[in-house]
């Protein structure tokens, strides 16, 4: 709830931009990314967060974050390592314990769509009618529904 203390926690006066870590934001994430390089960590991650909350393209990057190739490179590795996903999962377990519930959920709800679709081997049941049919050198591109003349 926005409360008076609520909306003083949360203001982002003094920071560059909106989308730029506080100093206890950045200490959540820190112990997760890879070792410093000669760019800092922390501009490298703002940069990305201005990126991706502003939706703006990679070259229309302000100047006064790092180059957009190194920050591009930066968010590929953090990608591609799996950091951003254990990022989220420790958030996401960090929130849960606030709010008084257990770190990982103890619950899953299975809709009867869902269920049906497994039992019966669920993609298998697409049927060839309602599909393209592949065209390639070797094979007739015929589809499988119309007969064959022999």
């Amino acid at each position: 709830m926005w409360t008076k203390e609520n909306r003083k926690r949360y203001e982002r006066k003094g920071l560059r931009y909106e989308s730029d870590l506080t100093d206890e934001e950045f200490a959540l994430i820190e112990p997760f990314l890879p070792p410093e390089r000669s760019v800092s960590r922390r501009s490298l991650v703002n940069g990305i967060l201005y990126l991706l909350t502003t939706g703006c393209q990679w070259r229309q990057l302000p100047k006064d974050f790092p180059p957009k190739s190194t920050t591009h490179d930066y968010y590929v590795e953090l990608l591609c390592s799996g950091v951003l996903t254990r990022i989220h999962h420790a958030l996401y377990a960090e929130v849960r314990t606030l709010e008084g519930r257990a770190a990982t959920p103890t619950l899953a709800i299975v809709d009867s769509q869902t269920v049906k679709s497994a039992e019966k081997g669920g993609q298998t049941l697409i049927r060839p009618v309602m599909t393209r049919a592949r065209k390639s050198k070797g094979k007739s591109a015929t589809p499988l529904w119309i007969p064959s003349v022999s």
